[in-house]
């Protein structure tokens, strides 16, 4: 049987009803040199012993000593408990809840996770994740521009104060660009932070700002705040979960708050990975909630007054009208925001804090065992949560090279990204990081730049 089942009468029906001649004619805007695929340069495929000794050689190349690299993905220890938990099959095997009388645990853990997340950033209202980081930021942005066309036609585009990850950046950039949404980079001062001089010079419909920024940077985030307010602009934050358990929430930066906070959920209870995955987080204004995509978990009592929950609010494609979605690539990460929510609530508000002040600790320990090495120094002076950027008078790459051949991952060269800072590397430590971790560094990174 056909995957599609329709019969050679109800084919014809269809194509005499639209005025087709042939199934082909409907996809008659396809370049022909695309309608086909050359597979003979694929390798024959491999069983399934010869499949997990390949992938098992390939794992073994991630196990690493001391692990100093952070830029969006954070090694932090992860209690036992949170996977042992989110492994159980009603959680590994649930998909989206469509039915909910029939998946009422999963979406009371989605309710909580909303809650949560609402508490670490200040906001009124979260939805039930989205894919990652940088699709969060996307997202951000065209709610953003959904809700200031409405009172700002003539701007279109989208400041970005400071150092933003470039990753994220790349990926809205390739989402939103196809919208004709231009996002424009303010640069960042001798310190690191972001120039508000160039910011104030420009008149954009959003204005973006990362918290702490890409060089681990505290931005000036109450000035920016009041200057999008003043501005009739709107401000949506990057954060970093974790560090929202010692900073400031974005929903009170300034006199008003941030209008959004998204960002990657990866350290709340989810491994490295080899990179992933991971999922994204969105909260926003209740004022702005017609705006947020995805699904939103509701609570609810039933007629016999027990609590109750269900899919509130679902403006994705497969909900409604392809044309009044305001996503039509966002999903919730179920699995990974179970993680999350169970780490949440295993370590709770007073021990996310501890973690957050141990990380900026440590970060603190690595800087300053890392700059007492000749001809080390701290790049930027202004303050950082648990990344820094460390100069190394000599082209970074070819050190890290090095010192991974101790076994130790040094942290992230940053002149592919920044060519300014070629001699530049970006450092993290996290609660994980021992003392004996940060000498084994400092001594990996002197040897190497002996070499």
């Amino acid at each position: 049987m056909p995957f599609i089942p329709h019969t050679d009468e109800e084919v014809r029906a269809m194509l005499e009803r639209i005025g087709a001649a042939s199934i082909d004619d409907l996809f008659d805007e396809i370049d022909p040199a695309l309608a086909g695929a050359d597979f003979t340069t694929l390798e024959d495929g491999v069983d399934e012993m010869t499949m997990l000794a390949q992938l098992a050689e390939r794992a073994a190349q991630d196990e690493t000593g001391p692990c100093f690299l952070g830029a969006g993905c954070y090694d932090h220890h992860i209690p036992a408990a949170v996977w042992d938990i989110a492994s159980r099959g009603e959680f590994m095997t649930a998909y989206t809840p469509y039915q909910a009388e029939a998946s009422q645990g999963t979406l009371q853990l989605i309710y909580e996770y909303q809650t949560m997340m609402t508490a670490l950033t200040g906001m009124e209202v979260s939805n039930a994740s989205v894919y990652d980081g940088g699709s969060a930021l996307a997202e951000a942005v065209l709610m953003a521009m959904r809700a200031s066309r409405r009172r700002r036609n003539a701007r279109s585009g989208v400041a970005v104060a400071g150092a933003c990850h470039p990753l994220y950046l790349e990926t809205a950039a390739n989402i939103v660009g196809r919208q004709g949404i231009r996002l424009a980079p303010t640069g960042y001062l001798d310190d690191g932070s972001a120039d508000l001089d160039a910011l104030a010079a420009m008149q954009p419909a959003a204005v973006i700002v990362q918290q702490p920024n890409f060089f681990g940077v505290l931005e000036p985030v109450d000035a920016i705040a009041r200057w999008a307010a003043e501005n009739d602009v709107l401000l949506v934050a990057v954060a970093n979960p974790m560090s929202l358990a010692l900073l400031k929430p974005p929903g009170e930066w300034g006199d008003a708050g941030a209008d959004i906070v998204c960002g990657d959920g990866q350290p709340l209870g989810v491994p490295m990975a080899s990179g992933g995955p991971s999922f994204g987080f969105i909260c926003t204004r209740m004022s702005l909630v017609r705006q947020l995509p995805g699904r939103i978990v509701g609570r609810t009592a039933d007629r016999n007054g027990e609590a109750g929950y269900t899919l509130t609010l679902q403006a994705r494609e497969q909900h409604i009208r392809r044309g009044k979605a305001t996503s039509n690539i966002c999903t919730n990460q179920g699995l990974l925001v179970t993680a999350a929510t169970i780490h949440m609530a295993l370590l709770g508000r007073a021990g996310l804090r501890r973690v957050a002040e141990s990380c900026h600790r440590k970060a603190g320990q690595l800087v300053q065992a890392l700059t007492s090495i000749d001809g080390v120094g701290r790049r930027f002076a202004a303050p950082f949560f648990h990344e820094c950027v460390i100069d190394l008078g000599q082209p970074a790459q070819a050190v890290l090279s090095e010192v991974a051949g101790s076994g130790i991952v040094g942290g992230l060269p940053l002149g592919p990204m920044y060519p300014e800072l070629a001699s530049c590397v970006l450092v993290c430590a996290t609660e994980k990081r021992t003392d004996r971790d940060i000498e084994a560094c400092r001594s990996a990174f002197q040897a190497a730049l002996r070499r």
